[in-house]
């Protein structure tokens, strides 16, 4: 029989619920204990998705021996240190989005990971998708030529209330970090990293993003033109233009179900493509096979990626003036 794989979860919010209902899809994987700031609330998310264990601190969690890979889905703010709180116990680790909250974060714990022989990944779930693994396999059989045009946007109305996660610049809030990754992530997937970018912002009176506009140069004719924001719905879409056709990842595009394809020819294809669960069972799955396999990261969301993809996310927030208290560190080190 195949190792089980015992699977720790620090910080039991939202997406941590829909984590555990897939996670109880994996074959040979276990929800071995929980952990939050609120004994009762990991009592009740320890019944309520049949975890081993529930624990009084995430330290606690993270001494525990039996197990094997702890899901940080705590606020943006607190990754770095409850991942490294992991990996110093020994723990490897499935962090959420955004890894870090700046490169120097996201290359500490790479390292640390690196020099104890741990696997980490960045749980950016997008590239695990059906949808996803379906537009790529498109690209590689030249569908649609060669990549000329990516626009790509994700948008929805936040509570306002300061105290809240989206508007609270101490919890890492703004558009940029929570939805801006999506849209910057999918041009990085596609195009590699830019030679020229340039952004543009509004603020919150809270000090965050409130929109974020952004363009990716490559100086070979290839663009990317990305948008976040909290202030409204959007369509949530991306579009991928080649020199033969165009492909639409139809919303959500982070995690869709269907892609169109339009040929210059004016043919054209719709294809549905479902996902497990909430969708959270193809990034389990990977992470599965790369710690079965004794792999310390993921051929599909490497190291290098996330690296790419948060010193991506300095320089837009650089351009735009969005600063965060944890980057006070950072700016020392230089």
């Amino acid at each position: 029989m195949p190792k089980h794989i015992n699977w720790g979860i620090i910080g039991l919010g939202n997406i941590a619920n829909k984590f555990a209902q897939d996670l109880l899809l994996v074959k040979n994987s276990v929800l071995y204990g929980v952990a939050s700031r609120d004994i009762e609330k990991s009592k009740s998310f320890a019944k309520k998705y049949n975890s081993i264990h529930y624990y009084n601190s995430y330290q606690e969690l993270a001494n525990d021996p039996n197990i094997d890979i702890v899901y940080v889905a705590t606020p943006h703010t607190y990754h770095f240190f409850h991942t490294m709180l992991c990996l110093k116990s020994g723990k490897a680790v499935l962090c959420e989005k955004p890894l870090g909250m700046n490169s120097r974060e996201v290359i500490t714990m790479i390292e640390l990971a690196r020099s104890n022989d741990l696997f980490i990944m960045e749980a950016l779930w997008t590239r695990f998708i059906p949808g996803t693994e379906k537009l790529l396999e498109l690209l590689k059989s030249d569908t649609i030529g060669k990549i000329d045009y990516l626009k790509a946007d994700f948008g929805f109305v936040g509570n306002t209330d300061p105290e809240r996660r989206v508007y609270n610049r101490s919890l890492g809030g703004g558009s940029l970090l929570d939805i801006g990754i999506y849209p910057i992530y999918l041009s990085l997937l596609l195009m590699g990293l830019p030679n020229i970018l340039k952004a543009t912002a509004n603020f919150t009176p809270t000090g965050v993003d409130s929109f974020c506009s952004i363009l990716f140069d490559y100086n070979n004719g290839k663009m990317a033109f990305l948008e976040s924001t909290i202030l409204a719905n959007t369509p949530i879409e991306a579009i991928i233009r080649g020199e033969n056709g165009s492909i639409k990842m139809h919303r959500s595009f982070h995690h869709t179900k269907k892609i169109s394809i339009l040929k210059n020819d004016n043919t054209s294809e719709t294809i549905s493509i479902d996902y497990k669960g909430n969708g959270y069972y193809h990034e389990i799955v990977e992470v599965m096979g790369c710690l079965l396999n004794k792999k310390i990261e993921s051929d599909k969301m490497p190291h290098s990626m996330s690296i790419g993809l948060v010193e991506t996310l300095d320089k837009v927030r650089e351009q735009i003036g969005l600063t965060y208290p944890s980057d006070v560190l950072q700016m020392k080190k230089r």
